[in-house]
């Protein structure tokens, strides 16, 4: 199956190697991978924001740039959430292009979902000693049903315990520019957050969107807890061990 892969901003930017543990992982489950250079953010920012026209002229290159793949796969189920639920919307008077949205959407997957449910992945070649807890995001629970098939896979890795917390399917407080909108709201939310993950005792924390994962490693960090976060795509492609997000990259 020949797939495009959606980097999304936050990895291009903040995280690159939780695309290259995406590339990893789907070359493994049989696909051929593809970066289209012409990819941009999805326009999610300018959508929450109000700004449909701009949202709308960043949906056209993405729905461009992704034309001609099988299926269109991203480590984030925020922005596949938005390829495919809210692109179709976006052209509600502009049928053309509104056919185009609703191809890619019909193609669009969540990297975990995509693996397990269509590459009908059941394990993977990875290790990881300890304990770790999971977080669900909103967008990816809610909007893209992903909760079982990253637990699936983290079943298959050597060594790992997962420890599920109190309140996984809880808003750690990201919510895109909600952050930046009601940041003392947001904080609390966090902290909320990540009092559930020390109760649970797992020393690395793992989810599938990285604006929740910065978020939540961002606050750890201020507070100076002992908590490693990683996306689940690094650790599941045998990345597990190297810098966790917020920690300083060795040289």
């Amino acid at each position: 199956m020949r797939v495009g892969l959606f980097v999304t901003c936050l990895a291009d930017l903040m995280r690159p190697s939780v695309a290259f543990a995406a590339v990893k992982l789907l070359q493994d489950a049989g696909c051929s991978v593809a970066v289209p250079s012409a990819q941009t953010c999805c326009g999610q920012p300018a959508l929450n924001s109000g700004d449909s026209g701009d949202a709308r002229e960043i949906a056209r290159r993405v729905i461009e740039s992704f034309e001609g793949f099988d299926a269109v796969v991203g480590p984030s189920g925020s922005c596949m959430g938005t390829l495919r639920h809210d692109y179709p919307a976006l052209f509600a008077g502009e049928p053309a292009w509104r056919s185009r949205a609703e191809d890619l959407a019909r193609r669009s997957h969540e990297l975990f979902s995509f693996l397990v449910d269509v590459m009908k992945m059941e394990r993977v070649d990875a290790r990881h000693d300890g304990k770790v807890t999971y977080h669900d995001s909103c967008a990816g629970l809610r909007e893209m049903g992903v909760r079982s098939q990253p637990r699936k896979l983290l079943a298959s890795v050597k060594g790992l315990e997962l420890v599920e917390m109190n309140g996984t399917e809880e808003c750690c407080g990201f919510g895109g520019t909600f952050c930046v909108k009601y940041p003392e709201i947001s904080t609390r939310m966090v902290d909320g957050k990540i009092a559930h993950i020390e109760a649970s005792g797992a020393s690395t924390v793992l989810g599938g969107d990285l604006g929740c994962l910065l978020n939540i490693a961002g606050r750890i960090k201020r507070r100076g807890l002992p908590v490693r976060v990683i996306h689940t795509a690094e650790l599941l492609a045998g990345m597990g061990n190297r810098p966790a997000i917020g920690e300083a990259e060795t040289t």
